[in-house]
C-alpha cells in the first residue's frame, strides 16, 4: 500500500501542481480576457491612437521599463508624449507603426494570494512595422514583453510593464 502511495504522489502531484499553478492554456477564461486587453491595448496605441482607451488600462502608479528607452513612471508620464502626438495626427493617414503579437508566443500565469486571484503575468514576443518614405511597411524590432496586471476594483490593469530584448526581426530567434 504505501509502495502505491509513493507511486501515485511521484507521477500524479507534479502535473497536478503544473494544472493548478501553471501557465494558464489558450482555452481558459484568464487567458481570453488578457489577450483581449493586450489586443485593446496595442490597438488603441498603434491603430487608433487612443490615449483614453491606454489610461483605463493602466493603474496611475504604472511603471514602464524599456531596454532602449529606460524607465517611465506614472501613467500620466508615460502617456504625455501619446496624448501630444495623437492631437497632431491626421486621422485619415496611415498609422505610422503596428504591432504584431507572434503567434502562439503569448504565455499568461495567475497570481493568487490564499487561494484568491489578485492579478497575472502575461509574457509573449511582438515584432513592429513602420512606415518608410514611400508609405509601405517594414518591418521594425522584435522583442519581448511581460506585463503584470492586477485587478484594481475589479478591473484588470497593468501595473508594471517590461519591454526588452529588442532586435532586428531579421536576426531574432524564436525560442
Amino acid at each position: 500500500m504505501k509502495k502505491s502511495i509513493v507511486i501515485f504522489v511521484c507521477l500524479f502531484l507534479p502535473s497536478l501542481a503544473l494544472t493548478i499553478y501553471g501557465q494558464h492554456s489558450e482555452n481558459t477564461e484568464l487567458y481570453k480576457i488578457l489577450k483581449e486587453k493586450d489586443s485593446l491595448l496595442f490597438h488603441a496605441a498603434f491603430n487608433t491612437c487612443d490615449p483614453e482607451t491606454m489610461a483605463s488600462l493602466f493603474t496611475e502608479d504604472f511603471e514602464f521599463y524599456h531596454d532602449k528607452g529606460g524607465v517611465t513612471l506614472g501613467r500620466d508620464e508615460f502617456l504625455a508624449p501619446m496624448v501630444e502626438n495623437c492631437a497632431q495626427q491626421d486621422k485619415n493617414a496611415l498609422q505610422t507603426s503596428r504591432r504584431i503579437l507572434i503567434e502562439n508566443s503569448l504565455s499568461v500565469y495567475p497570481l493568487r494570494k490564499d487561494g484568491m486571484l489578485y492579478g497575472a503575468i502575461q509574457e509573449g514576443v511582438h515584432r513592429f512595422e513602420f512606415l518608410n518614405e514611400q508609405k509601405q511597411y517594414q518591418q521594425g524590432d522584435i522583442a519581448k514583453f511581460t506585463h503584470l496586471w492586477i485587478i484594481t476594483e475589479g478591473e484588470w490593469k497593468i501595473k508594471r510593464e517590461l519591454s526588452y530584448d529588442h532586435q532586428a526581426a531579421s536576426t531574432y530567434q524564436i525560442e
